[in-house]
């Protein structure tokens, strides 16, 4: 259903310039936007782009307020406003109360008032499912598994048994949660595995991307706190403990008992080793490899920066010799002391 630019403002606020008539049916970028769409500008690179576009109103932030003729929304965080934005164009669609004939449930669970099971799912005994949530096809939630009010499982997820969801909880395909941790000991010329007696506790309003998998403690619980944002295919080791609204990228891998603080980013493809701390308001660059703690806030980089191959090679050789390079270097300070010493 289209909305006037005057709605929308006057549902999530904001300075509107320009006309309240403008009907608005969904959200689209600068260059694809059509006259009954919106879109937005939060980076000044993108400008070219803004003085082209044919939407029907932007929203932009202060700075340009006097940039565009187009009717446009002025707000304190354009990237955020055009999220609720967004959100209003694109709800989540409502699931309904059902259970397909398909789903196995077992008689010990509990379903909360509104709760949409998919075909082929399974819920374990003692699980409790909270109202509104959405079980999807194929997904699997374990005995004793407990499932917060409000939240969505996509298809072919798999909740181990005892681990706990909080509310809002979106986890998207595939994903896997509770599956024991990488413990094992060296007994002689083998390995002894270690049971993983822990769970996996998450807060509320996490979302959890594809094929993510988090691994249930060796004694005491994984934790994902409030407010979380996991990528797709990033790999969460027994014991972690990851603080309120983290942002991960996706292929992350973060090894067992490590503990990152709260409102951290991390990039793609970077690598946390086990038994570390990392400080609040952390952000690490993509492809950085962490091998110490971290414990103060601010942007750490360790990934060898993009070359061509032979100027990669030769630089490489470089670092290799760079121990030996540096002893040199200070064999020949310290010959040059002496030496002006000697003129003195």
């Amino acid at each position: 259903m289209p909305l006037s630019l005057g709605e929308i403002v006057s549902r999530l606020g904001g300075e509107l310039v320009g006309s309240d008539q403008v009907k608005i049916r969904q959200v689209a970028t600068l260059e694809k936007a059509a006259p009954d769409t919106i879109t937005f500008l939060a980076n000044e690179r993108y400008l070219r782009q803004l003085k082209g576009t044919r939407a029907g109103a932007v929203i932009v932030g202060e700075h340009l307020r006097h940039s565009i003729d187009t009717p446009h929304i002025v707000a304190a965080n354009p990237y955020v406003y055009f999220a609720r934005v967004s959100a209003l164009f694109n709800p989540r669609p409502a699931m309904g109360a059902s259970r397909h004939a398909s789903a196995v449930i077992h008689p010990g669970a509990v379903l909360r008032d509104g709760v949409y099971v998919a075909p082929h799912a399974v819920i374990e005994e003692g699980a409790v499912v909270g109202a509104d949530c959405s079980i999807g096809a194929g997904t699997y939630v374990g005995a004793g598994v407990t499932v917060g009010d409000g939240s969505m499982l996509y298809p072919n997820v798999t909740l181990y048994h005892d681990c706990s969801i909080g509310k809002r909880v979106i986890v998207h395909a595939g994903a896997v949660i509770g599956a024991d941790g990488f413990g094992i000991a060296m007994e002689g010329n083998h390995w002894i595995k270690v049971p993983q007696i822990g769970r996996v506790r998450i807060g509320d309003d996490v979302e959890i991307g594809a094929n993510t998998t988090i691994d249930r403690g060796a004694i005491d619980d994984t934790v994902i706190e409030d407010g979380v944002k996991l990528d797709n295919q990033i790999q969460i080791g027994h014991n972690v403990h990851i603080g309120a609204h983290t942002a991960i990228a996706a292929c992350v891998g973060i090894a067992g008992s490590s503990r990152v603080g709260r409102f951290c980013r991390i990039g793609g493809a970077s690598g946390i080793a086990g038994h570390l701390n990392i400080a609040d308001n952390v952000e690490i660059s993509a492809h950085t490899l962490v091998t110490k703690s971290i414990d103060e806030a601010g942007t750490y980089t360790g990934a060898y920066p993009f070359e061509p191959s032979r100027d990669w090679r030769r630089n490489a050789a470089s670092l290799r010799n760079l121990a030996k390079l540096t002893g040199r270097v200070r064999a020949l300070e310290q010959e040059l002391k002496l030496r002006k010493k000697g003129t003195s």
